[in-house]
């Protein structure tokens, strides 16, 4: 406290500080007992919240942050790592890309629509406030069977919020995943990831620097909506937790479009020195994060924030969550420019408080001073834990078991229907069909690929985006899954013929403080790290998302990994069917008998267990090497990852097309000399890493070859692509699968939608 200062005082109204009360705000008795150290007397009510808020999980990480330490931050092309609202990655020409990836899931379980539409609100400001303009959004949803009322209601509301929230403000969604599962049906995943172009010049940061600087808030007036949004979305959820329906925001994609206008005119003005979202934990979080980013202190008079209900209380509005709001930071002088920017796009610029340099956190109500804390130890000051990890024992156990050899397995044709059927495999055209694509005019791939891929304006190369993450592998093998999860996202970019450049990630488990979830996480993160530095892709930055929890237990863990590849040529992007009759079909990798926690077990026999497929990270990046190599040189017309369903499944999607085609290419395949020790269902189904189905043109059938073979990559050629309309042919040793692709589009395309009831 600054010598001869008022002490902070209650608020009229504010209730006595209890041990219910600290309890109520998600904090221990020892973290109390460290507040009140920190402060030298007990807490004003205002003052507790603040720290509720900020020394959650949700905005502390104060039991991820020593193992987020671990995974690889820099690299030649990485301009800004974690940190900051959004990771950056150094582009040709000047150019640069920001991303970043976040979780909404517990809004979302609670008020599906609101909560994944502010998801997306949330995320576009992350990448806009670096000076970036968003050019695609991308989501990661997961949901329990679809058989049950409840969790296609969730399901609806989501992807109806993420569509008209992203529709509104005009940013094309260009990929995402969908997966569905028995664990998420109390604790559904709503993951929201948007990717944003600036010239690398431009790029500002969220520190506030300057004495004598001022505050201002710009956006929306300030409501009650969201209060203890952080705390709430750190805790597990309960059958009580439709009581905490007002802590979901409230999003106005209409008002975001004006604020991301006026927030990119305002950097590019050179009239601000910082700008921060206002998100998790709102003006708290925003003001008190520019301040320790800074070194500086920061006064506040919460008298002066606009709000749009009356009453509204210090501790209300320093916690309150409402959406498309902005914190910036301008010189005195330069006030009157900001306000007729933001008045240019009919919005408020009001001044609320000033930098200062004594280093403390300080809210005042007028005269009144309800919050004074010591600014850098409010951030640096949180307690971090590092709990106990264990693998379950029941884990251990199931990933040494296989389904009982009773369990009936069908023809391979049968099998194939039954999984181009299933949920987390069929197309997710349901959903995507609701979500613009091509609003901006720049997509060159859109949703129902390996990944989206868009041009730069007034450039030759363009931007692959991806999201991927198998739960099942995670679940059974952490270690191995989390190398997945970038091994996977990588080959999808690399199919594009895109070269990875770097990782955001969203990483959804259940309590910490259960040792068997901690060691998912260490383990899984481990994975992460070892993929990364293997295939030169630094993680930029992302969100951890713990207590994913239900009355049912814990869910499937979820390291949902965002990727961005640079295409040097957009022109020569490569989709991820086949194009033309006569085309040459390779299969690239080696396939094995690896149906642990495959799609097959889980669909056809209801079992998951086993040990997943292990990833060579070596084959990995030959395999990235080729296709990238490949690409540069035009010699693909089509290029399919392959991994759920395994290689019947790739043939299939390559063979069926897009939604909107009037139909799909038959294929004639023979695999009586591939895969030679493997029986029928192994070798159709099983999901080893490594492994992609390209095609080609008859004349570059030579070079194909010869590239693979440069380049360590195991490449046979199997097939030919057959005419449009026809059948999709694949010979076995032992048996031969055979439909008409049409009827394949029809099992595919409508098993969501069929479900849905439309």
């Amino acid at each position: 406290m600054t010598p001869g200062a008022p002490r902070p005082t209650p608020f009229p109204g504010d209730p006595p500080i209890t041990p219910q009360l600290v309890r109520e705000h998600s904090l221990t008795a020892t973290e109390y007992e460290r507040i009140t150290a920190l402060l030298g007397r007990a807490p004003t009510f205002a003052e507790l919240g603040v720290f509720s808020a900020l020394w959650s999980e949700h905005c502390s990480y104060k039991h991820s942050r020593p193992v987020l330490k671990t995974f690889p931050t820099t690299g030649p092309q990485v301009v800004q790592g974690p940190g900051e609202n959004a990771g950056v990655l150094r582009l040709p020409d000047g150019w640069a890309v920001a991303f970043k990836i976040e979780s909404h899931n517990h809004p979302s379980a609670v008020e599906p629509y609101q909560g994944a539409a502010t998801g997306v609100g949330g995320i576009l400001r992350d990448v806009f406030t670096m000076g970036a303009r968003p050019v695609a959004v991308l989501n990661s949803l997961r949901f329990g069977r679809l058989d049950e009322a409840r969790n296609r209601y969730l399901f609806a509301g989501v992807v109806k919020g993420v569509g008209d929230y992203g529709n509104c403000v005009g940013v094309p969604t260009l990929g995402g995943e969908v997966d569905f599962g028995p664990s998420y049906g109390g604790n559904p995943l709503v993951n929201a990831m948007c990717v944003g172009l600036l010239k690398e010049q431009d790029l500002i940061k969220a520190a506030a620097h300057g004495v004598g600087n001022v505050l201002l808030v710009v956006g929306s007036r300030t409501g009650r909506d969201g209060i203890h949004g952080a705390s709430f979305a750190s805790e597990e959820l309960t059958k009580e937790s439709e009581r905490r329906r007002p802590q979901v925001q409230v999003g106005d994609p209409f008002t975001e479009k004006l604020l991301l206008e006026a927030s990119l005119a305002l950097i590019a003005s050179g009239h601000i020195v910082a700008i921060q979202d206002m998100g998790a934990a709102g003006l708290t979080s925003s003001s008190a994060e520019m301040a320790a980013r800074g070194g500086v202190g920061v006064e506040i008079d919460l008298s002066l924030v606009p709000t749009r209900e009356p009453g509204m209380t210090p501790y209300e509005i320093l916690l309150s969550e409402s959406q498309e709001r902005m914190l910036v930071v301008a010189p005195p002088d330069r006030v009157a420019q900001v306000q007729a920017i933001a008045e240019k796009w009919d919005l408020t610029a009001t001044p609320i408080g000033r930098v200062t340099n004594d280093g403390m956190y300080r809210a005042k109500w007028k005269d009144q001073v309800v919050v004074e804390i010591p600014g850098q130890q409010l951030i640096d000051d949180c307690p971090v834990y590092y709990p106990e990890a264990q693998e379950d024992p029941a884990i251990t156990e199931l990933r040494g078991r296989a389904p009982h050899p009773a369990s009936r397995i069908s023809h391979p044709a049968e099998l194939l229907l039954t999984l181009l059927d299933h949920p987390p495999i069929a197309s997710k055209h349901w959903v995507y069909e609701q979500y613009d694509s091509t609003v901006q005019a720049g997509t060159v791939i859109g949703p129902g690929g390996d990944a989206g891929v868009i041009r730069i304006r007034d450039a030759a190369f363009g931007l692959a985006v991806t999201v991927d993450c198998n739960s099942r592998y995670v679940l059974l093998d952490p270690y191995e899954g989390g190398k997945a999860a970038v091994a996977e996202a990588a080959r999808n970019i690399a199919c594009t013929g895109a070269r990875p450049l770097g990782i955001t990630d969203c990483l959804n488990f259940g309590s910490p403080e259960r040792p068997s979830v901690f060691y998912q996480f260490r383990e899984s993160c481990r994975g992460i790290a070892d993929a990364c530095r293997a295939l030169d892709t630094p993680v930029t930055g992302g969100n951890v998302s713990f207590y994913n929890e239900s009355p049912t237990g814990a869910v499937d863990p979820a390291p949902v990994v965002g990727m961005v590849g640079l295409l040097s040529r957009a022109d020569r992007a490569v989709p991820s069917h086949a194009r033309a009759a006569g085309d040459i079909v390779f299969v690239l990798g080696e396939t094995r008998a690896e149906l642990g926690g495959s799609q097959l077990w889980e669909a056809v026999q209801g079992f998951v267990g086993g040990q997943p497929p292990r990833v060579d990270l070596a084959v990995e990046r030959r395999l990235v090497d080729y296709l990238v190599a490949a690409a540069e040189r035009g010699l693909l017309r089509s290029a399919h990852d392959c991994s759920q369903g395994g290689l019947g499944v790739t043939l299939a999607e390559v063979a069926m097309g897009g939604p909107y085609d009037e139909t799909g290419f038959g294929l004639d395949i023979d695999l009586t000399t591939y895969g030679l020790r493997l029986a029928a269902v192994d070798l159709l189904f099983s999901e080893s890493h490594g492994r992609a189905v390209v095609t080609c043109p008859s004349e570059r059938t030579t070079a194909v070859a010869a590239l693979a073979q440069e380049l360590g990559v195991p490449a046979q050629r199997v097939g030919t692509v057959a005419e449009r309309g026809g059948a999709v042919r694949v010979r076995l040793r032992d048996a031969t699968v055979e439909h008409p692709v049409d009827r394949l589009r029809q099992v595919y395309f409508s098993s969501v939608s069929r479900r849905m009831g439309d």
